[in-house]
């Protein structure tokens, strides 16, 4: 039987708990359109999400390990599509709109340029002068304008409530949209969008474990020395003392990602009782978050990303890589500043309007790890391009 968006948006009154954002008290879009017959809004982004040219090109964008150097290495298209997965899980369980914490997930790093963090920081560090680089921030650019899909405006038209969950850090100075003000009245997104941050950290303390191990550059020894890891892996492998070591890993990594969805959403449950806010508005009002972890819990986590950032991140392998990589970046930044006419159309008319650094930032931004590392070959060559067995060899970052 069909079902329209009326007929969902009224499911919705009855489903969901008073402090979700219904789809039907949506602030609206910056440029208004007809609602769609069968979908909600939130619905509708998360479409326009997927089907966005930023969003394929995920696929071939580093999580941690340069894309390509193993078929199993999580990229920033799964990494996404996992986020949004436990986003859904944790949504639906606190009677929050599933819908729109999917969307947040989906499109929570849209922004991210090639080579990963260390990309970021390479990009940031350039454009100290000219306004930085952040990829929540960039994520906003993306989908507010350098998406060219629609005759009439550029950007993908997304509702206020999902610009709202990729302003993170909620610091509007930061947040290049028209929408500022409308934001500046909440020191909070809403319960969705923390939902959405929640299981980004969740996803990545776990899976980065997962890679890590994969790649022969964590041990499980030295995991053994962490609260959260010997916690799970003696729950877990308890029934199971004579499974094969490949198997238990993964029994534990997926008993750990369990573990830390259901204390994220009995901590977030007992915080929302706690403080009961009546409405969506009335959360986004709240001082502080108030999707959270167990204190113990957060503790945990806190001590497996430190763990991550020492033995992982910042591993030799993994930094030497990240060197070369980084090296590429900022000269083809410098060489496309300095001759702006080697940049494609679609950026090279920006200059006028965002200034030549601007406009060369997103241009690289918007590359994958491949193509990036393929248009320093063509422009300048040398060690840092895919003749470089270290870049062209399965590598990691």
């Amino acid at each position: 039987m069909m079902r329209s968006r009326d007929e969902q948006e009224q499911a919705e009154s009855t489903i969901l708990a008073p402090y979700a954002q219904s789809s039907a008290a949506s602030r609206g879009r910056l440029h208004e359109e007809e609602p769609h017959l069968h979908r909600t809004e939130y619905q509708r982004d998360r479409d326009r999400i997927v089907h966005s040219r930023a969003f394929r090109r995920l696929e071939y964008k580093s999580q941690v390990f340069l894309n390509g150097s193993g078929d199993h290495y999580r990229t920033r298209l799964t990494h996404s599509i996992e986020v949004a997965s436990i986003a859904r899980s944790m949504a639906r369980s606190l009677g929050l709109n599933e819908s729109l914490a999917e969307a947040i997930a989906l499109a929570h790093d849209l922004g991210h340029p090639p080579f990963g963090h260390p990309g970021e920081s390479t990009l940031d560090r350039l454009m100290k002068e000219h306004g930085g680089f952040e990829h929540n921030q960039q994520s906003l650019r993306v989908v507010e304008d350098l998406e060219l899909k629609y005759p009439e405006f550029n950007g993908i038209n997304l509702t206020w409530e999902v610009l709202e969950g990729l302003a993170k850090p909620f610091s509007p100075n930061r947040i290049p949209t028209a929408a500022n003000r409308r934001w500046a009245d909440f020191p909070q997104p809403s319960l969705e969008a923390q939902v959405a941050d929640a299981a980004d950290e969740i996803a990545y303390v776990c899976h980065d474990v997962d890679d890590g191990l994969e790649a022969g550059l964590l041990q499980e020894s030295d995991l053994n020395n962490l609260w959260l890891w010997s916690l799970v892996k003696e729950k877990a492998l308890q029934p199971y003392p004579n499974i094969e070591p490949e198997r238990g890993r993964s029994y534990v990594l997926r008993c750990m990602l369990d573990h830390l969805v259901e204390d994220a959403i009995g901590a977030s449950t007992a915080s929302l009782m706690k403080h009961h806010p009546a409405s969506a508005d009335d959360a986004r009002r709240h001082p502080e978050k108030l999707i959270v972890s167990s204190p113990r819990i957060a503790e945990g986590v806190r001590e497996q990303r430190q763990f991550l950032l020492q033995n992982l991140y910042n591993h030799p392998a993994v930094s030497s890589v990240n060197q070369k990589a980084c090296r590429c970046l900022e000269q083809l930044f410098e060489l496309l500043v300095s001759h702006p006419h080697l940049l494609t159309p679609p950026f090279a008319v920006r200059i006028k309007k965002e200034g030549v650094h601007r406009a060369t930032c997103n241009y690289l931004a918007a590359m994958t790890d491949r193509s990036a590392l393929m248009l320093h070959q063509k422009l300048i060559g040398g060690e840092n391009s895919l003749t470089d067995p270290d870049m062209r060899q399965p590598a990691l970052l």
